[in-house]
């Protein structure tokens, strides 16, 4: 088994926004996933993501993983430039990270996607547009093909409005999630069919101290600074008193 460090340095040259905290949770994901299920990326961009997914997968049960993007860029890519498509930078990381086999690419929208995919999924990281109506459509069309006791995790649920209204409403407040928490900006769950009054008490604390970490985030946001290291590490411990 490859040590994190490892990883780090393979991964290092791919572009992207996820961070270490983030990388290693999905890595940790896809190594514990149990092939019971697919394991499905929505949003590969250059294929950060789906790197540390494929690596964490192969250390596991050997899943492949099913990247979803259409290769042209969110609306915050597309202002920036006239024309945007990053699939074959995306197939070049894969290749120079090892993990090319271990990755069925679909360029296509979600929705596309989602239409033609009629395989049970045990894992999926959202991480599409950012818009409120786009991550709820996600939500809702791959909701239901998620097992119980499979995962989701969805990116930048703090500090962008639409992820983060939609894991409130329909995660954090949601009977059918357990264990919720939260890594840096990405949120995770666990789908069950019925969560307990317990698992949704700790669900509600979650969200207060996530809601906490992004009002400081959002008042820092623009200054460039980052979080004073107080404030990160205090909301560390108390995500991990729940553990």
């Amino acid at each position: 088994m490859m040590q994190i460090a490892e990883l780090r340095e393979r991964t290092r040259h791919v572009e992207g926004w996820l961070t270490d905290g983030q990388a290693v949770t999905l890595y940790r994901l896809a190594r514990a996933a149990t092939a019971r299920g697919a394991i499905v990326e929505i949003g590969s961009w250059k294929g950060r993501s789906t790197c540390w997914l494929a690596m964490g997968s192969r250390e596991g049960a050997g899943t492949t993983v099913v990247a979803i993007d259409p290769h042209t860029g969110a609306s915050e890519q597309k202002a920036r430039a006239a024309t945007v498509w990053t699939f074959d930078e995306f197939r070049a990381n894969l290749k120079s990270v090892g993990v090319e086999d271990m990755v069925r690419p679909i360029v296509a929208t979600s929705s596309d996607a989602a239409a033609d995919f009629n395989e049970p999924v045990e894992l999926i990281f959202i991480d599409g547009a950012h818009e409120y109506n786009l991550v709820k459509m996600d939500f809702e069309l791959w909701f239901p093909k998620v097992i119980n006791g499979g995962v989701m995790a969805f990116h930048d649920t703090i500090g962008r409005e639409g992820p983060r209204r939609v894991v409130e409403q329909m995660v954090f407040r949601s009977h059918r999630f357990r264990n919720v928490r939260f890594v840096d900006s990405m949120t995770v769950a666990e789908k069950v069919e019925q969560n307990t009054a317990a698992e949704r008490l700790r669900n509600r604390y979650v969200l207060l101290v996530k809601d906490a970490y992004d009002m400081a985030y959002r008042a820092y946001q623009g200054t460039g600074m980052r979080l004073p290291v107080p404030v990160r590490s205090a909301v560390k411990r108390m995500v991990q008193a729940l553990h």
